[in-house]
């Protein structure tokens, strides 16, 4: 859980759910995996971990106060970009053929859960306060100024992102590669 983690409403930030469903007029609490039924929302700072199909696997990281300029030059490649999502090769496809749905909801009753992960939680069902489509996720990551990367496998990076001082979220990791698969080649 984040430093912040319990402040109430998301203040200056905008709160999102992404979907790969399109006419969600209401959401209820699922239950998390501590039992807690709960919405769950995304805020807008870190919204492009988010745009890609649910299940591809991702690692996320960005600079934060914390972060070394050591890991600031071995972790980017474009000097000034702030995050960096990186997948694997074989969800290239999906991610460019995936249309996303973004919800909107006002910020009350939520609560900053992570604030590294920018996760925000409500223990009520909430109504979307506006909806847009996004038939290409690629553009919008690019446009939000991301460095997307792919990758043949996510682990030596995984692994070297949460030993270093970055600010990061590792995603949908079960769906990865197994560590031991080498890449194929053609």
């Amino acid at each position: 859980m984040g430093a912040l983690a319990g402040r109430h409403g998301a203040e200056n930030e905008r709160i999102f759910h992404v979907s790969e469903t399109s006419g969600l007029a209401r959401f209820h609490p699922r239950a998390d995996a501590q039992g807690r039924a709960r919405v769950w929302a995304i805020g807008e700072s870190r919204l492009h971990n988010y745009l890609m199909p649910r299940d591809c696997p991702r690692v996320t990281y960005y600079s934060s106060a914390t972060t070394t300029p050591a890991d600031r030059r071995v972790f980017f490649s474009v000097a000034d970009r702030q995050s960096v999502v990186a997948i694997e090769h074989a969800w290239l496809t999906a991610l460019q053929l995936t249309r996303l749905h973004v919800y909107e909801f006002a910020t009350d009753g939520f609560v900053l859960e992570d604030a590294i992960a920018a996760y925000y939680v409500c223990p009520h069902a909430v109504t979307p306060i506006s909806h847009r489509e996004i038939a290409e996720p690629l553009t919008e990551l690019f446009d939000r100024g991301v460095e997307l990367r792919a990758l043949s496998t996510l682990w030596p990076l995984r692994d070297a992102v949460v030993a270093s001082s970055l600010a990061f979220s590792i995603i949908r990791m079960r769906n990865a590669q197994p560590r031991d698969a080498s890449p194929t080649t053609a």
